[in-house]
């Protein structure tokens, strides 16, 4: 199997699409354009992906990629040119390649068929690149329109673009012709034959406010609603403490399980986890693994979470209700809302804490256990394949 890296160019310092900061950085359908970005090259193939960034972006960097595991990014250069090849030294410092497809951030929705059909093509070529046809009228013109311009022939280059990594690094390296356009044009100066792959209207580039304009409504379009239900039930035992939602309450018994037993969070796990058709929280977490005996279930809500980022997702809403005849939930309620969005990383808002008895019927009547039941709503972005 060829190793494939995707090199994604988030160098760009320049904030004329409006947001006040650089346009990958922007935020687009409740995340940073580069995360989009990573997501999308995840969901259409790319396992090893490299990413560059303009120098003094560091912190900005790591906001928007959250908890996604990469390598550490490297610094580009002022120019678009220079980042690519400081991103192509980096690969070939740890490795090198076979093939490399060079992406840009600011094209963040890339299909999963655009991918396949470059990685396709490398496999005859040393160079591929996709393309849209010239569907307007062009003209020649500044203040005055001009002359119009014979459209046949003329095609439109978009990103990523994918060459044998080789042949593309000898390419940057004997570069001497000043700023290039892209990467297409310092392949075609070496002599490298450049094929052409059907592209996407996806992959527009982000460069204008109506630009993102047009891609938020995009995102909303491409986004489908999941509902995941979750419930759970931990008995009381004596001598442990008492875990709700995150927030240790004060009673004279806690609840037994092998992880803190924080009924509330399992139930919000499986219901988030359900959403995404993931299974439930005993699948990630089996009960027989010692490494989380006595575990805080916070990490199974952050790990639902990034399940959640991974998918190109965002949660919406989670309304959990506990059942229980003691302790009161009431006095706690705040807490365990704050908790359980500080988690999530959702404003509180997105959050409903509800509590309930049976009435002194069943288990929990009788004040041998709680049960916690939840509900998650998402969404998720359905990819064209």
């Amino acid at each position: 199997m060829a190793r494939i890296v995707a090199l994604l160019v988030a160098a760009g310092s320049g904030t004329r699409a409006g947001g006040g900061v650089p346009k990958q950085y922007r935020r687009l359908g409740g995340k940073a354009v580069l995360a989009h970005a990573l997501d999308h090259l995840r969901r259409a193939g790319a396992e090893d992906i490299r990413v560059v960034i303009g120098p003094g972006q560091e912190a900005l960097y790591a906001a928007a990629i959250g908890e996604r595991a990469l390598p550490a990014p490297v610094v580009g250069g002022a120019e678009r040119r220079e980042s690519v090849l400081r991103g192509l030294e980096a690969i070939a410092a740890a490795g090198g390649a076979d093939l490399v497809l060079i992406h840009d951030a600011a094209r963040p929705f890339l299909p999963r068929a655009v991918w396949e059909r470059l990685v396709a093509a490398l496999q005859e070529s040393d160079a591929a690149v996709p393309t849209l046809a010239a569907v307007d009228t062009l003209v020649r013109g500044d203040a005055l329109l001009g002359d119009a311009v014979e459209r046949a022939g003329l095609l439109r280059i978009q990103t990523p673009q994918g060459f044998r990594f080789d042949a593309i690094l000898a390419a940057h390296r004997a570069w001497a012709g000043g700023e290039a356009t892209d990467d297409a044009q310092i392949a075609r100066a070496a002599g490298i034959a450049v094929a052409v792959v059907k592209g996407s209207p996806a992959l527009d580039k982000l460069t204008f406010e109506e630009d993102f304009a047009r891609a938020e409504a995009l995102v909303a379009a491409r986004m489908v609603s999941r509902t995941g239900l979750g419930f759970d039930v931990h008995a009381f035992a004596e001598g442990e403490e008492l875990w709700l939602g995150g927030v240790r309450i004060p009673h004279p018994r806690g609840l037994r399980g092998h992880s803190d037993a924080d009924v509330a969070l399992h139930a919000v796990v499986d219901a988030i986890l359900g959403a995404l058709g993931e299974g439930d929280i005993g699948t990630h977490f089996p009960p027989s693994d010692p490494q989380w005996r006595g575990a805080p279930s916070a990490r199974f809500v952050e790990h639902a979470r990034a399940r959640v980022e991974a998918h190109g997702g965002r949660l919406d809403h989670v309304d959990l209700t506990l059942v229980c005849e003691a302790p009161k939930i009431g006095p706690y309620r705040a807490a365990i809302r704050a908790r359980i969005a500080a988690v999530l990383r959702v404003p509180e808002a997105r959050i409903s804490i509800k509590a309930t008895t049976t009435e002194r019927l069943g288990f929990t009547g009788r004040g041998e256990g709680i049960a916690a039941q939840a509900a998650a709503t998402l969404r998720l972005w359905e990819d064209d394949e």
